[in-house]
């Protein structure tokens, strides 16, 4: 139980950066769905889509070889050493190929209805946050590894914080200096209203630049010394990672590039796309959950692995992981009369996605659980193998459901794409891995919460016009499950109190 006690402190460290920061970043959506409509707003959920295809490119699984190695090597410096040389190298020349190639894929895009006149530049500024993105990488693994939790939370603030500021100065700040007539040289030659949503990825530009900047101690921390023979062991056991982390961002993302080419009406395409990206960010707290216990569950698996009853570890965490994931379902929906908020009211359309986003999320969280098989059996072929069969499913329905459904498709078809690979996951690690999951707590915590969310949603035509009567019944029904969690979970409770 200490380990548990361990990773649940790791997580909590790494979940206030994560969550504290990602949720004054969130607190821009409001900003943005007001600032801009939903048309342009659709051009940031399509190029952010399109910058986590290109993220995984740029690290190509490295971190989590990193970890590996590592461990197998017995703390050599080297690891970290040619991991991060190989990075630089290869980031600085993809970034490159991008700048180059900006016009070409800035006309590629406009074929879906995208028409910013200033795309390829918007193009060339991802490429430079990419390239700072993937630099970064390895000293923030080295920061995990370390357990140096603190350092990685502040440095993972201070990014967040710039790009705030950074946005409010731009979209808020500048404008109303301009409205009041004044001249001001400095804010003339910096802020043209034109520019518009380019503002976002400049801001994102800049705290990238100043968080690689922040973390230059960390990267010439140990003599940079390449080991051509270790490189190529860390790319044998990453490469396969990157297939399945490329494969995984056309589960996770492809449906926001897709919508726009399948959607025939293109003066909609973008608006619907925009909507659709605006409500899929109040899934906000299940993702960032899943996030944040990766950061601190990644090294603690691979710690724990060569322990005795690591397996039942691994059980126990899952069992807990559901019923805090079930929960965060609960809690959304129960108040996503105060969440929409967050969102400007032509946005609100689409919120029917996500309860359906929320679920499919919570699958996406077990399946990260479940491949703990086999990043400690070497068999990381088999990640790629999975997240391939995600992305045919994903491609499949996304086609099949999006021309039909709309934006309605795409969160069907996300939720059809986990739930296969959580299931696909499972049945690998009972047969290479054997975890002794317990899968019918597993299922009834899920289950219930839906039911509950069911109930609500039967009661709320009756209750409709009185916002304090829903939030009250919700309330209740919440402590139901809080209720119930605490009655079939009081022993383990318990022996955890004893073991403080």
């Amino acid at each position: 139980m200490s380990q548990l006690k361990k990773l649940a402190g790791q997580t909590a460290i790494y979940g206030l950066s994560s969550i504290l920061g990602r949720l004054l970043n969130y607190l821009l959506v409001p900003l943005y769905t007001r600032v801009f409509d939903p048309g342009e707003y659709g051009v940031v959920t399509q190029l952010l889509a399109l910058a986590a295809f290109f993220n995984i490119v740029f690290t190509y699984g490295l971190e989590t070889a990193y970890f590996r190695f590592f461990q197998t090597e017995k703390g050599n410096p080297k690891v970290y050493a040619t991991g991060l040389i190989s990075i630089i190298a290869s980031s600085l020349s993809l970034g490159l190929l991008i700048v180059i190639f900006s016009g070409p894929l800035a006309a590629w895009l406009r074929v879906d209805g995208n028409n910013d006149p200033n795309l390829s530049l918007y193009i060339a500024m991802f490429a430079g946050i990419l390239a700072f993105d993937a630099i970064t990488a390895i000293p923030f693994a080295k920061l995990r590894q370390e357990n140096r939790a603190k350092r990685f939370a502040f440095l993972r603030l201070v990014n967040i914080c710039v790009n705030i500021l950074l946005n409010l100065f731009f979209l808020i700040l500048c404008p109303k200096i301009l409205a009041t007539g004044a001249e001001y040289p400095f804010i003339d030659f910096i802020y043209k209203p034109s520019f518009g949503i380019g503002y976002i990825f400049v801001s994102l530009f800049v705290s990238s630049l100043v968080t690689l900047l922040m973390l230059l101690p960390e990267i010439f921390s140990v003599q940079l010394h390449f080991d051509k023979a270790l490189w190529k062991k860390m790319l044998r056991y990453s490469f396969p990672l990157a297939i399945a982390g490329f494969a995984g961002m056309i589960n996770e993302t492809f449906d926001r590039i897709l919508l726009p080419v399948l959607i025939q009406d293109n003066t909609t395409a973008m608006a619907q796309l925009g909507i659709y990206g605006a409500c899929y960010k109040l899934s906000i707290l299940m993702t960032l959950f899943i996030q944040t216990f990766r950061y601190a569950a990644e090294p603690f698996f691979f710690n724990q692995s060569e322990k005795e009853q690591s397996r039942e570890v691994y059980a126990t965490v899952m069992h807990w992981f559901v019923i805090v994931c079930s929960f965060i379902f609960l809690a959304v929906m129960m108040y996503i009369d105060i969440v929409k908020i967050l969102i400007g009211p032509e946005f609100r359309e689409g919120l029917a996605v996500v309860p359906i986003l929320l679920i499919a999320n919570l699958c996406l969280g077990v399946f990260f659980n479940l491949s703990i098989w086999y990043k400690l059996t070497g068999k990381t072929q088999w990640g790629a193998w999975l997240a391939i069969f995600g992305a045919v499913i994903t491609l499949l329905f996304n086609f099949l459901l999006i021309p039909v459904m709309g934006y309605m498709g795409a969160a069907w078809a996300t939720l059809i794409c986990y739930a296969s690979m959580m299931l696909a996951s499972y049945y690998g690690n009972q047969k290479y891995y054997h975890v002794p999951y317990r899968i019918a707590p597993l299922f009834g915590y899920v289950f219930w919460a839906i039911i509950l969310y069911f109930i609500s949603e039967l009661i709320r035509p009756y209750v409709i016009d009185n916002l304090w009567s829903i939030l009250l019944i919700n309330t209740l029904l919440t402590l139901v499950f809080l209720a119930t969690t605490f009655f079939f979970e009081r022993r383990k409770i318990a022996y955890l109190r004893r073991r403080k």
